[in-house]
């Protein structure tokens, strides 16, 4: 592998948001080796490095995933005759202005949920609309705006 090769690949882990042209950029400054964006895209791809958007999850703390692990085993031998009486439910807030879904991060196939590749969901700001829906083994609900 060619060093800027691997210089390519040092500063996209290092930066996983840097744009392609980001790092063509830092690429010249450090090399002197001027290359396209496409060039970029090309060499990350042939390393393996991928430009994707970053799983958004909600932050959780170890208490969170220590009661999440105790449930699931609380549960863990249910019969669907018992899951049938549990109604599952989400809600999704649709903001009216922009997010920052354009964000891109360079990763290696396999490593979407890697914690340095997602990005942490926190409530939103500002007007938007709030949908609730849940289902219940055979059935659903409406879903209320």
């Amino acid at each position: 592998m060619p060093n800027e090769d691997r210089y390519l690949a040092y500063i996209a882990k290092r930066n996983r948001r840097s744009t392609a042209s980001d790092l063509s950029r830092q690429l010249s400054s450090a090399t002197g080796t001027t290359v396209s964006r496409q060039t970029v895209y090309r060499r990350l791809g042939h390393i393996g490095l991928y430009a994707r958007r970053p799983v958004r999850c909600v932050p959780l703390t170890a208490t969170h995933c220590r009661l999440r692990l105790a449930w699931s085993g609380e549960h863990a031998l249910w019969t669907p005759q018992q899951w049938s009486c549990v109604m599952f439910s989400n809600e999704s807030r649709f903001s009216l202005q922009s997010d920052s879904r354009r964000t891109f991060i360079w990763r290696a196939p396999g490593t979407r949920y890697h914690q340095e590749n997602t990005i942490e969901r926190h409530r939103y700001g500002g007007a938007g609309w709030l949908v609730w829906g849940g289902i219940i083994l055979g059935s659903r609900t409406d879903l209320h705006v």
